[in-house]
């Protein structure tokens, strides 16, 4: 009887696991099937590097240079607010908070993760912008700044978690070792066991910006969908992502328009594709060294 459940519980995982590789080739598939043809009509060169993106005019123009930019500068910024949140509450968690507080703080963190990527948006565009607008006396709120704030809001739980993993996962004795030398409980951590888990920690963060980059809804609520090149933190910006999820119900199906929001989905697979690699690459190494 114990042989067949066996039998049964591996053909179950088989298929499990199966499904989900042919769902994600079948992903690849129809967005690869619908977005290539576009560059029958216009180069790569153009779609990458022009700056203007008027996919509706008679003329249209489908330069996709202001959107790439768009979204690089509220990745950029939201890195530059979660990477020291994240990895100062990963380091208050392993290393310096008790047992007890750990387990307030720690729930309470990856909290965040849980919370649906409309309400950041909703309390972005409802709390954040007006806020921004008033003390900075800007005319709109809606803007880099705004939106690197909620997306750095909203990769600390995946930074800190991993970054926590890494850090505690150092091997006491080099924390004895070095503590036994004279380090003060500041040089351990910065000069020891920070570099000791510095694999694990690039990796939460090479995952952090795939979700910065990958985020529509808080981009299309904040970011104020303005297609240019921003000349500071406070001007609108039109993320990839958002562009894809205001223009797709608009467009006709087939069409150029529709084929190059697909385009634009094809180069932001590939954004976050060599993200994931990266993350890959850098754990396999440290488990290997492990």
């Amino acid at each position: 009887m114990n042989k067949y459940k066996e039998k049964a519980f591996q053909t179950v995982v088989y298929i499990a696991s199966l499904l989900t590789v042919f769902a994600l080739l079948a992903l690849i598939y129809g967005l690869f099937n619908e977005g290539l043809p576009f560059f029958d009509t216009v180069s790569i060169k153009d779609f990458i590097f022009g700056n203007g993106w008027y996919p509706t005019n008679s003329e249209p123009e489908f330069g996709a240079w202001t959107l790439i930019i768009g979204s690089f500068s509220v990745t950029i910024g939201a890195l530059l607010i979660g990477i020291p949140l994240g990895l100062g509450s990963a380091i208050f968690i392993s290393e310096i908070a008790g047992n007890r507080l750990r387990e307030i703080v720690k729930p309470i963190i990856e909290l965040l993760a849980g919370i649906p990527s409309v309400v950041y948006g909703l309390f972005g565009m409802s709390f954040i912008a007006p806020l921004t607008s008033k003390w900075l006396h800007l005319d709109t709120g809606l803007n880099v700044f705004s939106t690197s704030l909620i997306l750095g809001l909203m990769i600390i739980p995946i930074i800190a978690s991993m970054s926590e993993d890494a850090l505690s996962n150092v091997s006491k004795s080099m924390r004895e070792a070095s503590l036994a030398l004279g380090s003060t409980k500041m040089e351990c951590v910065f000069r020891v066991i920070v570099p000791a888990a510095r694999r694990g920690i690039i990796g939460s963060i090479l995952l952090g910006l795939g979700r910065a980059i990958g985020e529509t809804m808080v981009v299309l609520m904040v970011s104020g969908g303005s297609a240019q090149i921003p000349k500071g933190i406070f001007d609108s910006v039109r993320p990839i992502t958002s562009t894809i999820a205001a223009e797709m119900g608009e467009t006709v199906i087939g069409s150029l328009h529709y084929q190059s929001l697909y385009a634009l989905a094809i180069l932001l697979f590939i954004f976050t594709f060599l993200s994931n690699l990266i993350t890959e690459i850098f754990i396999l190494k440290k488990s290997k060294n492990e």
